[in-house]
């Protein structure tokens, strides 16, 4: 084992803060996400044969405070911590109070924020040496290698860092993995590390397990952070023995496991994949139900297999109900193809949970009505209601920084006070209070209809599988259905 200890740190914030998901905040169904790239690149660390401690502070409800005393023992080398937008002023605090404790440690940070932003970072806090700019695995590792052999981080592709003269450096951007299965099962780091029970996703049964069988996005929507930042925008697959093998070892190793979400951005961009993992699934024998995100251009056919093999739901981004809108944000698709997959999923027996989202550009009070009407009309199982979100290195934050449209430039505005959503985006003609009040009232709408009341009551009464995570969802939800997002204040800035 080597001599170098890693502690890669889910950094404390708000209680249940989601630093991980593709929009970070406190979410009011209860979900909490899996600090998913972390977990991976701890287990690539843990490969190399370094001793490394994972600590996921908002799923385990630890204050800084806590954490610090937990690793005192550890004193770790070398200290990982994952970053977000909303959460950044935090985690730069954070580092700080690491630094101090711990003098001679490097302290480096990783994730979207930092970087499209990570000269910034450096230049905000003296504490955090270095940044590992979009996919970050082997940056992490091979800066751990290059720490315990006492070299110069400037042959280490993908950081930035400050050099001994406290100068500011970017070596050359990092190639993209291309060989997913020399990754580690992101299942085996979470047995070791972390509590499945912390983990809950209202679209899954619980506990649940997240893995990502591809990294990346052929699509170029204009909003989507992943891409953009992380893990670029092609599709890049681990093999389907791979990925089979992994439903295999959750099955025996985390028994306790309901189901599985597949948290790739598109799991069946490619059809003919996601056919053939079906198939490698039922020869396999596989028990384990699982969830994937997906577009809704996907066939009868594909979604038929992927039911026989196991899917119990797809998550579903359709955004918008005016098409002027959905060219805006480059989704490549039509509101016509979203009425035709409906219809393909009900066919197939795969549940729904589609996602909309008010305040992209070109939307007025009428488009969005022809959301809400298309959420209606689609009538998934669930759906969610949200107001644009942007994030530093995407072309929706370039959008609204470029037409002056940013109510604030303070990150930490991000979040209200409860570390909710709160859009920072204000259009002519549609503000950030229309867009959240919006959110709010489609919300009420979409739930409190009778139809969809008494299929959920059905649903609970005929399903005992479904009626934990509904009422577990519900639990958390329907306190927020009664009462605004945001004070008029929070809206306004």
């Amino acid at each position: 084992m080597k001599q170098l200890k890693i502690l890669t740190l889910n950094a404390p914030f708000h209680p249940k803060f989601s630093r991980s998901q593709r929009s970070p905040a406190v979410i009011k169904s209860g979900v909490m996400y899996y600090p998913i790239w972390l977990a991976y690149a701890t287990g690539v660390l843990e490969q190399d044969g370094f001793e490394v401690r994972l600590i996921d502070a908002p799923a385990d409800g630890l204050s800084l405070e806590k954490v610090q005393e937990l690793v005192q023992d550890f004193q770790p080398g070398m200290i990982v911590i994952d970053t977000s937008t909303p959460s950044i002023q935090n985690d730069l605090q954070v580092a700080e109070a690491f630094k101090q404790q711990f003098p001679e440690t490097t302290i480096m940070m990783v994730g979207p924020h930092v970087t499209a932003m990570p000269e910034e970072t450096l230049q905000a806090s003296s504490a955090v040496q270095a940044v590992a700019r979009g996919e970050y695995d082997y940056t992490v590792r091979d800066v751990a290698r290059t720490l315990e052999a006492g070299e110069d981080l400037a042959e280490v592709p993908g950081l930035t860092y400050r050099d001994e003269d406290g100068q500011i450096v970017s070596n050359l951007d990092r190639p993209l993995i291309r060989d997913l299965d020399d990754l580690p099962f992101v299942s085996e780091v979470y047995k070791r590390h972390l509590h499945v029970e912390n983990y809950f996703y209202s679209i899954t049964q619980y506990p649940e397990v997240a893995i990502i069988t591809g990294r990346g996005c052929p699509y170029h929507c204009t909003y989507c952070v992943w891409p953009q930042t992380i893990t670029g925008h092609g599709y890049r697959k681990r093999s389907i023995e791979n990925v089979a093998a992994e439903f295999e070892y959750i099955a025996r190793e985390l028994p306790q496991v309901k189901e599985v979400f597949i948290e790739d951005d598109t799991l069946t961009v490619d059809q003919r994949r996601s056919q053939a993992l079906a198939q490698e699934l039922i020869r396999r024998g596989n028990r384990l139900p699982f969830t994937a995100n997906s577009r809704a251009d996907i066939s009868y056919e594909t979604l038929h297999s992927l039911h026989q093999a196991g899917l119990r739901l797809v998550c579903v981004g359709f955004e918008s109900g005016d098409q002027r809108v959905l060219d805006n944000i480059k989704k490549n698709i039509t509101v016509e193809q979203f009425y035709q997959f409906r219809e393909a999923a009900r066919k197939a027996r795969v549940l729904v949970h589609g996602c909309f989202m008010a305040g992209n550009p070109g939307d007025t009070p009428e488009s969005l009505q022809l959301t809400l009407n298309l959420a209606k009309r689609l009538d998934t199982d669930t759906a969610q209601f949200f107001p644009i979100m942007i994030y530093p290195g995407t072309e929706a934050f370039e959008w609204a920084s470029t037409n002056r449209y940013m109510l604030t430039e303070d990150f930490g505005e991000w979040l209200t006070e409860d570390g909710l959503h709160r859009t920072i985006v204000s259009q002519p003609g549609l503000s950030a209070e229309d867009v959240v009040a919006w959110c709010d009232d489609a919300r009420r709408q979409y739930y409190l209809r009778p139809r969809f009341v008494a299929n959920k009551v059905w649903e609970i009464v005929t399903n005992p599988r479904e009626a934990g995570r509904i009422m577990k969802a519900s639990r958390t939800f329907f306190k927020y259905l009664f009462r605004p997002s945001l004070k008029r204040r929070d809206a306004e800035g």
